[in-house]
C-alpha cells in the first residue's frame, strides 16, 4: 500500500470509530450533567419509605382488594379538612366507570360526625378510625394513594385553597388513571 492510500484508510477508520463513539460519550455526558428532562410522568411523589396499610392498623378485608385515597380527618375538620376532602370526593367522581376499583378511606383517631365533613358519599367512602402510633406514621398534610396489595404508593400536598384543589384533582386523577390502565388487580 502506498502512503495515499494507507493515509485514506486511516481517516475512514477514524470517521468510522467517531460515528459510534461521539454518541456514547455524548450519553454519558446528558446523564451525568442532566441534559435532559427525565421521564417521569406521575404527578403525585413516590412515597420514600415502605408503608403498608397492616402497620397502619386497617385490617379491613374490602380495603385490601381495591385502589384507596386515603385521606387523615383531624379531630376540628375545618375549612382546610373540608377543602381536602372536597378535592379527593371529586377526584373520586371524575373516575367514572373506574369508581368500582377505588375506595376514598378517611382515618380519624377519635370518632367523629361524617355528616358535619360536607356533601360526601357516606356509602362509598370507608371511614377507620386508627391508633396515635399509626396515624404518626402519616404525615397530616398529605393525602396518599394505596395499591390493592396493602403498599402505599403515592402521596400529595393537601390542598388549601381551591385552585390548589383544581390542580391536586388534576394531578391525582391523572395518576389514578395511569395506575388503574395498566392494574390487571383492584
Amino acid at each position: 500500500m502506498n502512503a495515499p492510500d494507507v493515509q485514506k484508510s486511516r481517516k475512514s477508520l477514524i470517521l468510522l470509530l467517531s460515528v459510534f463513539i461521539i454518541p456514547i460519550i455524548m450519553a454519558k455526558l446528558a446523564l451525568d450533567n442532566d441534559w435532559f428532562n427525565e421521564g417521569v410522568t406521575n404527578s403525585g411523589m413516590l412515597v420514600a419509605n415502605e408503608l403498608t396499610l397492616t402497620e397502619l392498623d386497617i385490617t379491613d378485608e374490602t380495603l385490601h382488594a381495591k385502589w384507596l385515597i386515603i385521606s387523615q380527618i383531624s379531630e376540628n375538620c375545618l375549612d382546610v379538612c373540608k377543602q381536602s376532602l372536597y378535592g379527593v370526593n371529586q377526584t373520586f367522581i371524575s373516575l367514572g366507570k373506574e369508581m368500582k376499583r377505588v375506595i376514598p378511606v378517611g382515618l380519624y383517631e377519635t370518632p367523629i360526625d361524617t355528616a358535619s365533613l360536607g356533601n360526601l358519599k357516606s356509602d362509598v367512602w370507608a371511614f377507620n378510625q386508627v391508633s396515635t402510633a399509626a396515624k404518626g406514621k402519616l404525615d397530616p398534610a398529605k393525602i396518599y394513594v394505596a395499591d390493592p396489595l396493602g403498599n402505599i404508593i403515592l402521596e400529595y400536598p393537601q390542598p388549601k385553597t381551591d385552585q390548589e384543589v383544581l390542580t391536586f384533582g388534576k394531578a391525582m386523577l391523572s395518576d389514578l388513571r395511569k395506575l388503574l390502565k395498566y392494574s390487571r388487580i383492584g
